[in-house]
């Protein structure tokens, strides 16, 4: 069942340290995480390997990792 994207936001985890590198901040693709909605159960997954998924888009979910983007058509 696919979810629909609630909200995104770009920041890592809870007790992941900030980068220290000059200019290596944390608006990369690697934090961004999304809180989706399977149907009334609502869960956060990671964009990593979507960069281009925005809000309102459904995608496809497997770990806790969006996988892929479905299309809305029903045919």
């Amino acid at each position: 069942m696919p979810a629909r994207i609630l909200s995104i936001r770009s920041q890592p985890p809870e007790g992941v340290p900030e980068p220290v590198a000059p200019g290596a901040g944390t608006d990369d693709g690697l934090w961004r995480m999304a809180e989706v909605d399977f149907g009334g159960v609502r869960q956060q997954v990671s964009l990593a390997c979507l960069p281009e998924a925005a809000v309102g888009d459904r995608v496809l979910v497997h770990v806790g990792l969006a996988l892929s983007l479905v299309n809305d058509d029903p045919a």
